[in-house]
């Protein structure tokens, strides 16, 4: 079996009298005893790993429900909760409450914060008023609320040790992602980008709250934080001004690129990795160029913030297809070498596998067979586009113009995956991917920038591909090979997160509201729960009192589920998501609540 970066997991409560200073090793240490899940993904790597085998495979069908615990907030539900030593830590949608519950007191209810924000954010929310979850460093309880609050609570009391603003709603600015602690610094990146947001990730001092570094996705090169000769792209060095010679004028200062995906660390490279978001607008014929670096890996020093190397996946993106998605880390061999691995789910359709080190490009196909917008990428090291996706004419709507409606692009802008994070054993040495199986019509239009509205320029429909009727698929994926090894079909999207475990069982949560256990490696369903509301919340695993548990958040919503959460009913709102997501009212209804499960008693 090879090693996984590190497994899920924490230390003792100790651990919250750790300083700053040695705040990375005391999460890597926590990190390495499965009992806990001490960060949003569980590892540094992102991989979603435990080594908790007592649910396994042969047991899991006898899995029940031991204990739940509602939000008492409706809409989308992402995310996951904390286990630090006996206390979880759970948070909600707008207002992104957090709650601090004593697993070793029946599940008391120890602390709640339950901030003050304007409304007025939800408005500016453009796919749910979602949020990914907490982080836990230095003793403290890390959120992002929505209205770009970076708040620091106390662990132990809830109290708020500091604040910081990291946006301004009033222009577009939102907050929806999972913080990441590394060293003394915990990394925020925003939201935004339909509404013509500079994005950035930010590095803020645990201890005071103070910002320590800001990193833009496009701009001048010191505002990207890149050095034109050390920081590379595909082994060259990026070039002076690599950012700005690719957008017309001023357009980057309202170019998006925004970074509401997971973040990854690898402590022996001290490299961070993140992916950007779309360029603004979504129409491309009004920011002709490659619009760099929107859709891009970065690969940064947390410390300083520089950018070691870059690599662009969609350039002069014509369909939405953000970049956020996580990087997850593997050491694995390619062709007998052993290699430091970042695989990444585009949501353009396309599965990366990258040497973490260098950022070279090893494998890059399609993980959803209907991908029809590209033909693949060019993997020819001499060529002049290499590593540049093959687009396909007939699905440009950058070639087809403005106000052309184009049709039967596959993905959808959702992608084949969106946000929904993917998981990776190093047992199987496989990854378990959540993926969307839908299709588009995307017509673009002129659209004026004006700050704090929308800054769109398309209208879209969705639905799943021709001749087909279910618009999602759970699989199981080689990242070496660039090949499924299997797929499961579901109605709709899979829009939760997944858990791979030592017991042989892979979980994941479907829009209906089902928890499912699946063979690792196989596929075949083992279980299967209906919790009260639909799952776009990502599987937790962890271990109390000498027993396994498995833990989710139901609450549908989120872009697939926007119709349902914010009552629309126009097919054409929520970005084209309403229409295609229809039937899903016959299925679920609105919810908020932890559903956790383990074995009966024996």
């Amino acid at each position: 079996m090879r090693k996984v970066l590190y497994a899920t997991g924490l230390g003792a409560m100790a651990a919250f009298a750790a300083g700053a200073a040695n705040a990375n090793e005391e999460l890597a240490k926590m990190a390495q005893d499965p009992k806990g899940w001490v960060m949003p993904a569980g590892d540094y790597a992102n991989t979603r790993y435990s080594k908790l085998n007592q649910i396994n495979a042969s047991n899991v069908g006898k899995m029940q429900v031991a204990w739940t615990f509602s939000t008492g907030v409706l809409r989308g539900h992402e995310g996951g909760p904390l286990i630090i030593g006996n206390m979880m830590y759970v948070h909600t949608p707008f207002p992104n409450k957090v709650y601090a519950l004593d697993l070793s007191q029946d599940n008391k209810i120890v602390w709640k914060y339950e901030p003050k924000q304007d409304p007025d954010v939800i408005p500016v929310m453009c796919c749910d008023t979602v949020n990914r979850g907490v982080a836990y460093g230095d003793g403290k309880i890390f959120l992002h609320q929505a209205d770009t609050t970076l708040v620091a609570l106390d662990a132990k009391t809830g109290k708020v040790e500091w604040s910081a603003k990291n946006g301004d709603p009033s222009k577009g600015s939102t907050g929806t992602s999972a913080p990441l602690v590394i060293k003394d610094k915990v990394l925020i990146g925003i939201s935004g980008g339909e509404f013509g947001v500079q994005c950035h990730v930010t590095a803020y001092d645990t201890k005071t709250g103070k910002q320590v570094w800001r990193a833009f996705s496009e701009g001048p090169d010191d505002q990207i934080m890149v050095d034109p000769e050390k920081t590379t792209d595909l082994g060259k060095p990026v070039g002076k001004d690599s950012s700005l010679k690719t957008w017309q004028g001023d357009q980057w200062k309202i170019g998006g690129g925004c970074t509401w995906g997971w973040m990854s660390y690898d402590p022996s490279l001290n490299l961070v990795y993140y992916g950007s978001g779309n360029p603004s607008t979504w129409n491309p014929k009004q920011r002709p160029g490659d619009n760099k670096w929107s859709m891009t890996i970065f690969a940064r020093n947390p410390d300083t913030g520089m950018a070691k190397w870059v690599y662009q996946m969609t350039p002069h993106d014509e369909w939405d297809y953000d970049g956020v998605n996580e990087m997850i880390l593997s050491d694995q061999q390619i062709g007998g070498a052993d290699r430091k691995l970042l695989t990444h789910f585009d949501r353009n359709g396309l599965g990366y596998t990258l040497d973490r080190v260098t950022g070279e490009l090893l494998v890059a196909e399609k993980y959803d067979p209907k991908v029809n917008w590209t033909t693949g990428v060019d993997m020819n090291k001499g060529s002049p586009t290499y590593g540049r996706p093959k687009v396909v004419d007939q699905f440009s709507t950058d070639k087809q113009g403005e106000d052309v409606n184009v049709k039967g692009i596959c993905p959808a802008a959702l992608g084949s995956k969106d946000e929904q994070p993917a998981a990776y054993s190093p047992e199987t040495q496989l990854f378990y991917v959540p993926t969307n199986h839908v299709c588009m019509d995307y017509e673009p239009f002129k659209v004026s920038y004006t700050a704090g509205q929308p800054y769109v320029g398309a209208t879209l429909s969705m639905y799943p591909p021709p001749g087909e009727t279910h618009m999602g698929n759970f699989i199981a994926w080689d990242g070496k090979t660039g090949k499924i090894v299997w797929s499961n079909k579901e109605q709709f999207s899979v829009w939760s997160g997944a858990l791979a475990t030592a017991g042989g069982v892979v979980f994941y949560g479907t829009l209906e509201g089902y928890l499912k256990a699946v063979d690792a490696k196989t596929g075949k369903e083992l279980y299967k729960f209906k919790t009260p509301s639909g799952i776009i919340g990502n599987v937790t695993t962890y271990e109390n009192g000498g027993k396994q548990y498995v833990a989710v958040l139901s609450g549908v919503g989120g872009w697939a589920g926007i119709g349902l959460a914010a009552g629309l009913t126009d097919p054409t709102d929520g970005l084209g998501a309403v229409g295609g997501y229809a039937a899903l009212s016959n299925y679920t209804a609105l919810g908020g609540t932890l559903t956790v499960f383990s074995l009966p008693q024996q």
